[in-house]
């Protein structure tokens, strides 16, 4: 058996060196250099612009927040018109209150004034008739001249006088009655409806001010509204950022592995060879009946000779297009076993291994593969077993499946995307194609 292990190893060792000849290592590692300085590039371009984004939805977030303090201020004017139009309301309220029991008492001396003219007036009518039926003044000479002494002449006189002067007295008093009658109702229905008409007027301001405070109330609720969606929009472009920034530096990484990947030829055929081996013994075992595992879910996927290796045991339950009304851009892998591995799917360089409120628990792996830059993308684990910028081989375990983030499950989403990710995700394909 050692001797078939053997024999198998040094055909892939000498399979691998006649591929690997060093006109072609050269080739691709010089393709591949160009390839990742120009991701690398497109990189910092797409950085730039998602970093120009930020700024102007900030710019706009402060331009928001200016608004709305021209607004608030605005708002405090108008409390304090409505509080001083509230305060004048009540006032002239008092002031129609007094005017009332003004009103009232003249009513009480517009009832006096009245009785008295009328009593005046029957007075009048009396002396009037008396006048008429004794002949006038002619009554008065009488008086005069039917005086006995000149002392009762001169209280005759006196008398005539007293009442002449009476009467006068009394026809004068009553045109003053009337006219300070008159002039008094004049005077308090003016005052009354002037305040009735300024109450009024303060009324419809203050229906005029409310009304502009609720349209300031609702021009404010917009605002922080817009308010709030930008920064949602910024924390998204943030995220976005930090994975382009993390991405940048992951290529820049590869590029240096890329650099000394002729160096360490020697040491990657070994690998390869090893790896044979290993399968060929895998091969052996499940030939004769042999199995490695009791349950397949819970342990590792064996590695297989594609570009790319199942990164999970389980069930594919969903794969990559159109789903819920937008584009699912990978595929899930479902198991419910405890303690599902997830492996890294080719070699490559940790972009990212952070928690994210939509993936949770993901990790973002950079890969170059005869040229080409891969991104590979693992979500909703249940725990990372790798930092950001470590270098990952195939087969690797990378964390646990679970059910962080946006999930309904546990299950890994995986993602792969040919170049390197973007929020578009405008270069993810489906990673089956992928897998030997």
């Amino acid at each position: 058996m050692k001797k078939q292990i053997l024999s198998l190893a040094l055909v892939s060792t000498l399979s691998l060196g006649s591929l690997l000849s060093p006109l072609s290592v050269n080739q691709a590692s010089a393709e591949s250099l160009s390839d990742l300085k120009a991701q690398k590039e497109k990189l910092q371009n797409e950085r730039s612009g998602v970093s120009k984004q930020i700024e102007q939805k900030s710019n706009k977030i402060g331009e928001l927040q200016g608004e709305q303090g021209q607004v608030e201020a605005e708002i405090r004017n108008l409390d304090m018109t409505v509080e001083d139009t509230l305060n004048k309301i009540d006032s002239k309220n008092a002031e129609i209150k007094a005017t009332d029991e003004e009103v009232k008492a003249l009513k009480a001396e517009i009832v006096v004034l009245e009785d008295r003219i009328a009593k005046r007036n029957e007075l009048l009518k009396d002396r009037a008739r008396s006048l008429q039926l004794s002949g006038g003044t002619v009554s008065y000479m009488d008086v005069l001249l039917g005086a006995q002494s000149f002392g009762d002449f001169i209280d005759r006189v006196s008398a005539v006088t007293t009442i002449v002067q009476a009467d006068k007295d009394i026809i004068e008093q009553h045109q003053l009655d009337k006219q300070e009658l008159e002039t008094k109702q004049q005077q308090v229905e003016s005052k009354l409806a002037l305040l009735k008409r300024m109450k009024q007027d303060l009324v419809g301001l203050k229906e005029r001010l409310n009304a502009k405070i609720r349209e300031k109330n609702k021009l404010m609720s917009q605002l922080k509204h817009e308010e709030e969606e930008l920064h949602k929009e910024n924390l998204k472009l943030e995220e976005q950022n930090e994975i382009l920034a993390a991405q940048a530096s992951a290529i820049q990484k590869a590029i240096k592995l890329a650099q000394e990947r002729e160096a360490a030829l020697a040491a990657e055929r070994a690998r390869q060879a090893e790896l044979a081996r290993q399968r060929a013994a895998q091969s052996k075992k499940k030939s004769s009946g042999g199995s490695t595992q009791t349950v397949a879910e819970q342990s590792a996927p064996p590695v297989s000779n594609g570009m790319f290796m199942w990164p999970a045991n389980g069930r594919l339950t969903s794969g990559i297009g159109a789903r819920w009304g937008s584009f699912h851009a990978g595929i899930d892998i479902a198991n419910k076993a405890s303690g599902v591995p997830i492996v890294a799917a080719a070699d490559g360089v940790v972009i990212r291994s952070y928690y994210s409120s939509s993936y949770g628990n993901a990790i973002f792996i950079a890969h170059s593969i005869n040229g080409q830059v891969y991104t590979t993308v693992y979500a909703h684990m249940s725990s990372r077993h790798v930092g950001n910028g470590s270098v990952v081989s195939k087969g690797q375990q990378i964390g646990v499946m679970g059910n962080t983030g946006q999930s309904f499950g546990q299950h890994l989403h995986f993602e792969l995307h040919k170049g390197q990710w973007n929020a578009s995700k405008s270069n993810a394909v489906n990673p089956v194609s992928y897998f030997n």
